[in-house]
Protein backbone atom coordinates (compact mmCIF):
# COMPACT_ATOMS: atom_id res chain seq x y z
CA UNK A 1 0.00 0.00 0.00
CA UNK A 2 1.27 3.13 -0.65
CA UNK A 3 1.12 5.61 1.89
CA UNK A 4 -0.33 9.17 1.38
CA UNK A 5 1.18 12.19 2.96
CA UNK A 6 -1.05 14.51 4.83
CA UNK A 7 -1.78 18.24 3.56
CA UNK A 8 -0.87 19.30 6.86
CA UNK A 9 3.11 18.05 6.51
CA UNK A 10 3.51 19.43 2.87
CA UNK A 11 6.13 22.50 2.53
CA UNK A 12 3.67 25.81 2.31
CA UNK A 13 4.32 27.41 -0.85
CA UNK A 14 7.10 30.04 -1.21
CA UNK A 15 5.89 33.59 -1.78
CA UNK A 16 6.60 35.24 -4.82
CA UNK A 17 9.80 37.00 -5.42
CA UNK A 18 8.15 40.29 -6.51
CA UNK A 19 5.80 40.25 -3.11
CA UNK A 20 8.75 40.74 -1.16
CA UNK A 21 9.42 44.25 -2.27
CA UNK A 22 5.66 45.31 -2.42
CA UNK A 23 5.57 43.96 0.91
CA UNK A 24 8.05 45.83 2.25
CA UNK A 25 6.81 49.07 0.34
CA UNK A 26 3.13 48.33 2.11
CA UNK A 27 5.22 48.09 5.71
CA UNK A 28 7.59 51.71 5.49
CA UNK A 29 4.48 53.32 3.82
CA UNK A 30 2.09 52.47 6.70
CA UNK A 31 5.32 53.31 9.20
CA UNK A 32 5.06 56.51 7.98
CA UNK A 33 1.17 56.86 8.09
CA UNK A 34 1.81 56.11 11.89
CA UNK A 35 4.26 58.38 12.35
CA UNK A 36 6.72 55.98 13.04
CA UNK A 37 8.70 57.78 10.66
CA UNK A 38 7.72 61.26 10.94
CA UNK A 39 7.98 64.04 7.82
CA UNK A 40 11.14 65.25 7.13
CA UNK A 41 13.03 62.01 8.70
CA UNK A 42 15.63 60.13 7.08
CA UNK A 43 14.95 56.48 6.70
CA UNK A 44 18.00 54.00 7.91
CA UNK A 45 19.98 53.01 5.54
CA UNK A 46 19.49 50.56 2.57
CA UNK A 47 22.16 48.28 4.53
CA UNK A 48 19.92 48.34 7.73
CA UNK A 49 16.40 48.07 6.21
CA UNK A 50 17.62 44.76 4.41
CA UNK A 51 18.96 43.12 7.59
CA UNK A 52 15.70 44.45 9.25
CA UNK A 53 13.72 42.38 6.84
CA UNK A 54 15.71 39.95 5.55
CA UNK A 55 16.24 40.56 2.06
CA UNK A 56 18.91 41.59 -0.48
CA UNK A 57 19.77 45.70 -1.17
CA UNK A 58 18.31 45.12 -4.24
CA UNK A 59 14.97 44.22 -2.91
CA UNK A 60 14.85 47.40 -0.28
CA UNK A 61 15.97 49.87 -3.12
CA UNK A 62 12.89 48.48 -5.35
CA UNK A 63 10.83 49.21 -2.47
CA UNK A 64 11.74 52.78 -1.61
CA UNK A 65 11.85 53.32 -5.36
CA UNK A 66 7.99 52.49 -5.43
CA UNK A 67 7.36 54.96 -2.22
CA UNK A 68 9.63 57.99 -4.17
CA UNK A 69 7.25 57.36 -6.86
CA UNK A 70 3.70 57.87 -5.06
CA UNK A 71 5.34 61.14 -3.16
CA UNK A 72 6.13 59.73 0.45
CA UNK A 73 9.75 59.55 0.46
CA UNK A 74 12.24 61.69 -1.68
CA UNK A 75 15.88 60.36 -2.72
CA UNK A 76 18.69 62.68 -2.06
CA UNK A 77 22.06 61.79 -4.00
CA UNK A 78 24.78 61.02 -1.20
CA UNK A 79 22.64 62.02 1.70
CA UNK A 80 19.57 59.18 2.02
CA UNK A 81 15.75 58.88 1.52
CA UNK A 82 13.74 61.01 3.54
CA UNK A 83 9.92 61.35 4.15
CA UNK A 84 8.64 63.68 2.62
CA UNK A 85 7.67 66.43 4.84
CA UNK A 86 5.54 69.40 3.74
CA UNK A 87 2.87 70.07 0.79
CA UNK A 88 2.87 73.95 0.63
CA UNK A 89 -0.39 75.27 -0.72
CA UNK A 90 0.41 78.23 -2.98
CA UNK A 91 -2.18 81.22 -3.10
CA UNK A 92 -2.54 82.33 -7.15
CA UNK A 93 -3.97 85.79 -6.63
CA UNK A 94 -4.04 88.92 -8.52
CA UNK A 95 -0.57 89.97 -6.76
CA UNK A 96 1.01 86.71 -6.42
CA UNK A 97 3.92 86.58 -4.33
CA UNK A 98 6.41 83.92 -3.57
CA UNK A 99 8.15 85.55 -0.45
CA UNK A 100 4.48 86.48 0.83
CA UNK A 101 3.01 82.88 0.13
CA UNK A 102 6.14 81.45 2.12
CA UNK A 103 5.23 83.34 5.32
CA UNK A 104 1.39 82.48 5.44
CA UNK A 105 2.51 78.95 5.35
CA UNK A 106 4.71 79.94 8.04
CA UNK A 107 8.12 78.94 5.93
CA UNK A 108 11.18 80.64 4.61
CA UNK A 109 11.68 80.82 0.88
CA UNK A 110 13.00 83.05 -2.00
CA UNK A 111 13.56 82.65 -5.44
CA UNK A 112 17.23 81.40 -6.93
CA UNK A 113 18.33 82.42 -10.29
CA UNK A 114 19.93 79.57 -12.05
CA UNK A 115 20.65 81.26 -15.12
CA UNK A 116 19.53 84.30 -17.06
CA UNK A 117 20.55 85.14 -20.83
CA UNK A 118 19.14 87.75 -23.71
CA UNK A 119 16.69 85.86 -26.17
CA UNK A 120 14.27 86.77 -28.90
CA UNK A 121 10.58 85.94 -28.25
CA UNK A 122 9.32 83.47 -30.56
CA UNK A 123 5.09 83.70 -31.14
CA UNK A 124 3.99 82.39 -27.64
CA UNK A 125 6.06 84.96 -26.21
CA UNK A 126 5.65 87.87 -28.10
CA UNK A 127 1.53 87.39 -28.19
CA UNK A 128 1.98 87.11 -24.31
CA UNK A 129 4.06 90.40 -23.85
CA UNK A 130 2.34 92.39 -26.65
CA UNK A 131 5.25 92.79 -28.50
CA UNK A 132 6.58 91.74 -32.04
CA UNK A 133 8.10 88.43 -32.90
CA UNK A 134 11.75 88.29 -32.33
CA UNK A 135 11.72 91.10 -30.05
CA UNK A 136 14.86 91.27 -27.51
CA UNK A 137 13.83 89.33 -24.07
CA UNK A 138 15.38 89.00 -20.74
CA UNK A 139 15.34 84.92 -19.90
CA UNK A 140 15.69 83.64 -16.44
CA UNK A 141 15.35 80.36 -15.16
CA UNK A 142 14.34 80.64 -11.57
CA UNK A 143 14.36 77.45 -8.74
CA UNK A 144 11.53 78.29 -6.41
CA UNK A 145 12.29 76.91 -2.86
CA UNK A 146 10.42 76.68 0.50
CA UNK A 147 12.86 75.87 3.70
CA UNK A 148 15.38 74.76 1.36
CA UNK A 149 13.37 72.31 -0.73
CA UNK A 150 12.29 73.08 -4.43
CA UNK A 151 8.60 73.90 -5.12
CA UNK A 152 8.48 75.15 -8.75
CA UNK A 153 11.02 75.59 -11.57
CA UNK A 154 10.36 77.80 -13.88
CA UNK A 155 11.55 80.04 -17.15
CA UNK A 156 10.49 83.71 -16.91
CA UNK A 157 10.60 86.42 -19.73
CA UNK A 158 10.71 89.77 -19.79
CA UNK A 159 10.87 93.12 -22.19
CA UNK A 160 14.25 94.56 -22.77
CA UNK A 161 15.90 97.59 -22.87
CA UNK A 162 13.08 97.97 -20.02
CA UNK A 163 14.12 95.05 -17.57
CA UNK A 164 18.28 95.30 -18.15
CA UNK A 165 19.69 94.28 -14.84
CA UNK A 166 17.14 92.86 -13.46
CA UNK A 167 18.59 89.57 -13.09
CA UNK A 168 21.27 90.60 -11.14
CA UNK A 169 18.88 92.19 -8.41
CA UNK A 170 16.81 89.09 -8.26
CA UNK A 171 19.82 87.00 -7.21
CA UNK A 172 20.72 89.39 -4.83
CA UNK A 173 17.50 89.81 -2.91
CA UNK A 174 15.45 86.58 -4.01
CA UNK A 175 12.73 88.69 -5.08
CA UNK A 176 10.76 89.74 -8.59
CA UNK A 177 9.01 91.75 -6.76
CA UNK A 178 12.15 93.62 -5.67
CA UNK A 179 13.42 93.60 -9.33
CA UNK A 180 10.50 95.55 -10.80
CA UNK A 181 10.79 97.60 -8.22
CA UNK A 182 14.40 98.89 -9.27
CA UNK A 183 13.27 98.99 -13.00
CA UNK A 184 10.53 101.76 -11.64
CA UNK A 185 6.96 99.18 -11.14
CA UNK A 186 5.75 100.09 -7.99
CA UNK A 187 3.09 97.44 -8.47
CA UNK A 188 1.87 94.66 -10.73
CA UNK A 189 -0.85 92.09 -11.16
CA UNK A 190 -1.87 88.72 -12.03
CA UNK A 191 -3.45 89.22 -15.65
CA UNK A 192 -4.19 85.21 -16.51
CA UNK A 193 -3.05 81.98 -14.88
CA UNK A 194 -3.38 79.06 -17.07
CA UNK A 195 -2.96 75.21 -15.66
CA UNK A 196 -2.29 71.96 -16.81
CA UNK A 197 -0.89 68.96 -15.94
CA UNK A 198 2.10 67.22 -17.62
CA UNK A 199 4.99 65.45 -17.25
CA UNK A 200 8.07 67.29 -17.02
CA UNK A 201 11.16 66.56 -19.14
CA UNK A 202 14.56 65.66 -17.91
CA UNK A 203 15.39 69.10 -16.74
CA UNK A 204 12.35 70.14 -15.06
CA UNK A 205 12.17 66.57 -13.29
CA UNK A 206 15.93 66.90 -12.34
CA UNK A 207 15.37 70.85 -10.67
CA UNK A 208 12.30 69.44 -8.57
CA UNK A 209 14.28 66.51 -7.27
CA UNK A 210 11.43 64.27 -8.85
CA UNK A 211 11.39 61.19 -11.53
CA UNK A 212 10.11 61.88 -14.83
CA UNK A 213 7.36 59.70 -14.62
CA UNK A 214 5.79 61.75 -11.59
CA UNK A 215 3.30 64.76 -12.88
CA UNK A 216 3.48 68.09 -12.40
CA UNK A 217 1.63 70.89 -12.48
CA UNK A 218 2.26 73.57 -15.27
CA UNK A 219 1.28 77.24 -14.80
CA UNK A 220 1.57 80.17 -17.63
CA UNK A 221 1.03 83.42 -16.34
CA UNK A 222 1.02 86.90 -17.52
CA UNK A 223 2.09 89.88 -14.79
CA UNK A 224 0.69 93.57 -15.92
CA UNK A 225 1.73 96.58 -14.70
CA UNK A 226 -0.31 99.90 -13.60
CA UNK A 227 -1.24 100.63 -16.74
CA UNK A 228 -2.27 96.99 -18.04
CA UNK A 229 1.23 96.56 -20.00
CA UNK A 230 2.47 92.82 -19.65
CA UNK A 231 5.91 93.07 -18.10
CA UNK A 232 6.64 89.56 -17.31
CA UNK A 233 5.77 86.11 -18.93
CA UNK A 234 6.27 82.70 -17.17
CA UNK A 235 6.01 79.32 -17.37
CA UNK A 236 6.72 77.32 -14.12
CA UNK A 237 6.33 73.49 -13.17
CA UNK A 238 5.49 73.04 -9.46
CA UNK A 239 6.16 69.71 -8.00
CA UNK A 240 2.63 68.32 -7.45
CA UNK A 241 3.31 66.19 -4.32
CA UNK A 242 4.40 69.01 -2.57
CA UNK A 243 2.05 71.89 -3.77
CA UNK A 244 -1.81 72.41 -3.60
CA UNK A 245 -2.69 75.67 -5.98
CA UNK A 246 -5.71 77.62 -5.23
CA UNK A 247 -6.86 80.39 -7.38
CA UNK A 248 -8.27 83.22 -5.52
CA UNK A 249 -10.96 85.66 -6.91
CA UNK A 250 -11.43 88.08 -4.27
CA UNK A 251 -7.96 90.18 -4.67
Amino acid sequence: MTAIASSSSAPAPRAPRDAFWTRIAAELAESIRRGIYPPGQRLPSEHALAEQFGVHRHTIRRSLASLCEQGLLRAAQGSGTYVEDFAVDLVLAKRTRHQQNMALAGMRGALRVLASAHTRANAAEARALQVPARSALLRLEVLGEAETQPLHFSERYFPLPRFAGLAEVVRETGSITAGFTAHGVADYTRRESRITSQMPDANVAAQLRQPVSRPVLCVESVNVDTEGVPIEFARAWFAGDRVTLTVAHDD
